[in-house]
């Protein structure tokens, strides 16, 4: 597949551009239809939803609040009501408003203004959803609102409509993400065009994920957070996916390999291994279903499909693009090193190969190193909260957290999440005051009931997120409703929040459990071990821990905070456990593939343990942490979205990717594997006959020990001469024989005569690769028996597509 794509480039990348354009247009088209749905069965919160949507049917719109202060004498008086209620007039007679309730009319209208006069608020009712409503509208409101402030008068809005015109433009977090991981790319190829080729296949796979996404919101239920957590993790995987096919690549190319042949082998290598990941990522995503959420459905669906899609591209677009590119995928420097000293050397040096030494040399004390460093940052999960955040969150300079904090100090803290007791049977008027009585109520009111259902609003004296709120909620379903002999529910917001919250711990071991043991189950498959999956299991948890302590240090206790400009501290939201594990779990078994892939296929060769640990951390140390700097800052990106739950992901799964691939993948690991030796690879024989064979990287022969290989007959020599077009012979020639994965296995130099003879381990397909100085580079396979093979090799001088 990847030869055809190479060959058939121009095709191929009009085929994507199509699709992108076509899926664009569609979306664009239809629009988007993002719902929050939490269908939580069973819980007390969802039966009092249940009970109030027969009785109160619900306004189609979304009801936003206008608060305003003043801050010498009340808000009755004239001066100040002259200048709110022209302002509220002019929204009400706005398209798309439809209703506004203030506080100066109506009987209820005293209710909102505060007991000392100084503050009052009024409701903006929208004709539509807060995500359907006009950006332009919610716009003019705003300014309309805030056009009265002045002259000791403050004026502030809070709710969902208002909270979208101060988030930052769209696609912000993307663009900052995008361009920071150009800079790493740049910084890791020193190639303008290699750099742009992961960016290309990320921004093709995460352009067609979201339009799919945002066309599939009409057909189920998509919540507005999965197209940004889709995009975090497409940019995240797919710029990874495409660099380490590019840096395997360009290995291939500096070591003498056309670039047709060149790309080939790495994607039947490096490509196998993203597919390989990918699926992985897919999977832990789908262990979300486990948990029977349905809020979690749409994330499942818009970030596997933006992964799928990304897949694609690494393994369609990208090697089309790679011929449209072919020397020039290296950078100038190193095409004209190529061209004057021939194919590099396989050995790796420089600071990765004496990272690898070291870790050979001091397994135990990395090891131990590394653990403690974990578990120091793991300790603060042990005070996690699950909860849900709402604007009391928000920075402090937004008009949202301004109009939180003037209704919490005008009626008090638990105005911003009301409980709603929904009483069927009973005595309402001994509820309501044995709900009054009750530590931690401020109030209770009973509304007019409504087909023989009674809502009692309940305003706490805590504020939402406090502890004190969750244990009141747990006071009146436990005693105070059972004590006045009532069947009544306990819903709103905030026991909604709560209970989801209780129903994601509870499912919490269950999808941890899936998502470890089908992870397990795949690392088992492809590298016929018992210690590598388990070994992978562990590092998993131990990064989940430490990550997560890191994720309640700055977001429940808000060290760093303010700094980061995230606003105020408080419960983790209660889905990003599930999101976060899931994505967590996905990412580390990427990096695991690509660097125990490397060290399986280095111990097949050479059944030395030590060896293949160095090797394969050498060599891939580099690409998987240059790869997590990336992710980093793609995620890191998010912070900048406006949204405070992808912030919190971000940031949670940046700290979890760092630690990942600079601590555990890097240092522990593999100090971990050498401590472990050939156990490392031990499988019994009757596990081996029954499990499948999944290859990660293609099949290649092991390589045999030399007597072995001489006392069988099974070594052989591929010789023969190196001439120009003219026949002449050309001394000096590199002469590189490398296995069909693409590792050397011989070189030498061809003598004044044009000769040459490279040694061949035993039988089979091989790929010899020549290269001179003022010459065209030559790869071509050869087909080994027993018996040596001559192949002449002819170089031309054409440098215009030298490789090629």
């Amino acid at each position: 597949m990847a030869r055809w794509c190479y060959r058939h480039r121009l095709l191929v990348l009009l085929l994507w551009v199509g699709a992108l354009l076509g899926v664009g247009a569609a979306a664009s088209a239809r629009g988007a239809d993002y719902a929050n749905v939490f269908s939580l069965p069973d819980t007390d919160s969802k039966r009092a939803y249940d009970l109030m949507e027969k009785a109160f049917p619900k306004a189609a719109g979304d009801t936003d609040t206008v608060v305003w202060k003043a801050d010498r004498g009340s808000v009755r008086d004239g001066s100040v009501r002259a200048r709110i209620e022209p302002a509220l007039a002019k929204i009400g007679r706005m398209d798309g408003i439809g209703a506004v309730a203030g506080p100066y009319t109506g009987a209820r209208g005293a209710a909102q203004i505060s007991r000392d006069g100084t503050i009052a608020y009024a409701q903006i009712t929208f004709t539509e959803r807060a995500n359907a409503v006009p950006q332009q509208l919610v716009q003019d409101v705003v300014d309309t609102a805030q056009g009265a402030r002045g002259d000791g008068l403050r004026v502030e809005l809070g709710g969902q409509a208002i909270a979208r015109v101060q988030q930052p433009p769209a696609g912000l977090s993307e663009s900052v993400g995008i361009v920071a991981a150009a800079v790493v790319l740049f910084l890791a190829f020193g190639s303008l065009f290699a750099m742009l080729l992961p960016i290309a296949v990320a921004v093709f796979g995460v352009g067609i994920g979201l339009f799919s996404t945002q066309l599939i919101s009409h057909v189920t239920d998509v919540p507005d957070i999965a197209p940004l957590l889709a995009s975090l993790i497409g940019l995240g995987v797919g710029i990874d996916y495409a660099l380490f096919i590019v840096t395997r690549h360009r290995r291939g190319v500096l070591r003498g390999l056309d670039p047709e042949e060149s790309a080939a082998v790495a994607l039947n290598t490096s490509g196998r291994a993203v597919l390989f990941a990918g699926g992985t990522v897919c999977i832990a995503l789908a262990g979300m279903l486990v948990t029977n959420l349905r809020f979690l459905d749409g994330v499942v669906i818009g970030t596997s499909l933006t992964v799928v899609m990304s897949v694609l591209a690494a393994v369609t677009l990208l090697p089309a693009l790679l011929g449209f590119l072919g020397p020039r995928v290296l950078s100038r420097r190193q095409r004209r090193r190529l061209a004057a000293q021939g194919p590099e050397p396989e050995h790796t040096s420089g600071l990765a190969a004496r990272w690898s030494d070291l870790v050979q040399k001091r397994p135990r004390v990395i090891a131990a190193l590394a653990v403690v460093f974990m578990v120091v940052l793991a300790l603060p999960v042990l005070s996690l909260r699950l909860g849900a955040t709402d604007q009391g969150n928000d920075d402090a300079s937004t008009t949202t957290r301004k109009a939180y904090d003037l209704l919490a100090e005008g009626f008090g803290p638990g105005f911003n999440g009301p409980l709603q007791v929904v009483s069927t049977d009973g005595d309402t008027t001994t509820l309501v005051k044995d709900i009054s009585a009750t530590h931690g109520v401020a109030r209770a009111v009973a509304l007019p009931p409504a087909h023989g259902v009674t809502v009692i609003q309940v305003v706490p004296t805590t504020s939402p997120q406090s502890e004190e709120t969750d244990r009141l909620i747990d006071t009146l379903r436990d005693d105070v409703i059972p004590k006045a002999g009532a069947t009544a529910h306990v819903g709103g917001v905030t026991a909604v929040s709560k209970d989801f919250a209780s129903v994601t711990g509870d499912r919490l071991p269950y999808f941890v459990a899936t998502i470890i043991g089908l992870g397990f189950l795949l690392l088992l498959i492809a590298f016929r071990s018992l210690v590598v999956p388990l070994t992978a299991a562990v590092m998993n948890l131990i990064a989940a821990a430490s990550s997560f302590g890191a994720l309640v240090a700055i977001f429940q206790w808000g060290w760093g905070l303010d700094l980061l400009g995230l606003g105020k501290e408080g419960p983790i939201q209660a889905f990003l456990p599930i999101i976060m594990l899931s994505l967590l779990f996905g990412l580390s078994m990427d990096y695991q593939v690509f660097l125990v892939s490397r060290m399986h296929e280095e111990w097949v060769h050479t059944g030395d343990n030590a060896r293949a640990v160095r090797v394969g951390l050498a060599e891939t140390s580099r690409v998987i942490n240059s790869a997590a700097l990336i992710m980093v800052c793609v995620f890191l990106a998010f912070v900048l979205s406006g949204n405070a739950g992808a912030a919190m992901a971000g940031v949670g799964l940046a700290a979890a990717v760092a630690l990942d691939a600079f601590v555990l993948r890097t240092a522990l690991v593999p100090a971990a594997m050498h401590l472990f030796g050939r156990s490392n690879w031990w499988l019994p024989r009757w596990l081996d006959r029954r499990l499948p064979h999944l290859a990660v990287e293609p099949a290649e022969e092991p390589r045999k020990a030399p007597e072995e290989s001489v006392g069988a007959g099974g070594a052989s020599v591929v010789h023969g001469f190196v001439r120009d077009a003219e026949g002449d012979p050309v001394g000096g020639a590199a002469v590189t024989l490398l296995s069909t994965g693409g590792r050397q296995l011989d070189r030498v130099v061809s003598l004044a005569d044009g000769s040459y003879i490279v040694s061949v381990p035993a039988p089979g397909t091989y790929l010899v690769a020549v290269t001179a100085a003022s010459y065209g580079s030559r790869a071509g396979h050869v087909v080994l028996g027993r018996e040596p093979l001559v192949h002449d090799v002819e170089l031309t001088g054409d440098e215009v597509d030298a490789v090629n």
